[in-house]
């Protein structure tokens, strides 16, 4: 039966929910930047120790990228997402379990977040390959700058939601509370979702001529086979360990923002807990913010000037943008003035995040899901790495040092994009 036309466009309502399953997957791994302290004082952990259990996390979250990406591309996004989503809510809930005083507390907590990363390792995989599957190119930046503008929202409300619960009624409140909202979302995908346009009973047949004219030409059998994993031609490119380079640079500094901004607004530039954590909503409200503004520039300067333009030099004039609020905010005299110009590299920083996924897409085509994954893994790489160096740094040189070398990790990052050549892998032998 062919499916009644209809103004709605189901590709742009499945779109908000990975905005929503976004924001809920960032809710779930920045909970415990603001539960640390009561965590801390509660189990003696201390900055080092609480800095392994970060790290954690994001070793599980890079070690699961590629497997997470090939799941995607082999069971479609639909179903890996919605048990990712179920996962991560058990690891999330099996940490509250934990005795105050449990004297292997260390120990756990890092096995309960590598099982999480594990769990959420999923997340951008899967939206990758439904935007490879759904979403026709000339509309591809938005659409990852919305699921990725989640990011900031999900931050953003996680300081002052998370704070309020966690004064009120403890941290393992909060958990709960993280836990059950990204189950429920995910059930919700689950009936609400599936891995082609042409399964969803309320996709019109205007609806997938549009996505089909701006995706592919295949046939329909070929449009329902899983895609062959090309390995050799995505390792043999040199994009991949460029654009991998560049991510590990982004992941670098993003998690200063995830895993230590709000320590840094509290303990080194005095701000007390409530104001600590109105302030560390900035940077991720500003993320929101420049995340669709990036989505929406890649595209109109792809559509004007060509992928190039509209993925390469964008991501790398932003990242060379970063590298100067960087260096600039962590050096403010003001704290106030200080949290505002660190927000905005925050910003600058996520207006090249669009770029990292839609060049994916560019490049692999319905193989995004893996090389997107595998792009992912340098990012966490670099998150994993931040999370122990910069308390390191900090502590040794100062934080000045710490966002100083993030900075450097900025500008290497923009010279990795100026490199990058984002022809898909058929066209050319890489």
């Amino acid at each position: 039966m062919v499916p009644k036309a209809s103004s709605v466009r189901v590709r742009y309502l499945l779109g908000f929910l990975l905005f929503l399953l976004s924001g809920i997957a960032f809710l779930d791994r920045t909970n415990i930047s603001i539960a640390g302290p009561q965590i801390s004082r509660e189990f003696a952990l201390g900055h080092e120790r609480l800095g392994w259990i970060f790290s954690a996390f994001l070793i599980g979250y890079a070690l699961m990228q590629v497997p997470a990406g090939w799941m995607a591309a082999r069971f479609g996004p639909r179903s890996v997402l919605t048990v990712g989503t179920l996962w991560w809510g058990v690891a999330t809930i099996l940490a509250t379990l934990l005795p105050v005083g449990t004297p292997t507390a260390v120990f756990w907590l890092i096995a309960l977040r590598f099982l999480l990363g594990a769990g959420e390792s999923v997340v951008y995989p899967a939206a990758n390959q439904f935007v490879s599957n759904w979403i026709p190119a000339g509309e591809r930046g938005i659409i990852n700058g919305l699921i990725f503008a989640g990011v900031g929202a999900g931050s953003g409300l996680t300081p002052p939601l998370l704070n309020w619960i966690i004064t009120q009624h403890g941290w393992r409140a909060a958990f709960w509370f993280s836990a059950l909202l990204g189950a429920l979302i995910g059930c919700i995908w689950w009936f609400a979702s599936r891995n082609m346009p042409e399964q969803h009973p309320s996709v019109s047949s205007e609806e997938l001529q549009e996505i089909r004219a701006g995706i592919t030409t295949d046939s329909p059998a070929e449009i329902a086979a899983a895609p062959k994993v090309q390995w050799k031609a995505m390792f043999t490119r040199k994009d991949l360990p460029l654009l991998m380079s560049a991510y590990f640079c982004f992941g670098y500094i993003s998690w200063i923002y995830f895993s230590w901004f709000f320590t840094y607004m509290s303990e080194v530039r005095g701000f007390n807990p409530k104001s600590s954590a109105l302030f560390t909503m900035l940077p991720f409200i500003s993320m929101t913010f420049f995340c669709l503004l990036g989505g929406a520039l890649s595209d109109r300067i792809t559509r004007r000037f060509g992928l190039r333009a509209g993925r390469c030099w964008l991501a790398s004039g932003a990242l060379c943008l970063t590298a100067c609020f960087l260096v600039f905010g962590s050096q403010a005299k003001n704290p106030v003035t200080a949290a505002i110009i660190l927000s905005f590299g925050a910003g600058a920083l996520y207006l090249s995040q669009s770029s990292f996924w839609s060049v994916s897409i560019d490049i692999a085509g319905k193989q995004s899901g893996v090389f997107s994954s595998l792009v992912n893994t340098g990012g966490q790489v670099g998150g994993a790495v931040t999370a122990s160096l910069t308390p390191w740094i900090a502590h040794g040189f100062g934080w000045t040092s710490s966002f100083g070398t993030a900075a450097c990790m900025a500008l290497l990052g923009a010279t990795c994009w100026a490199l990058v050549n984002p022809a898909p892998v058929p066209a050319r032998n890489a």
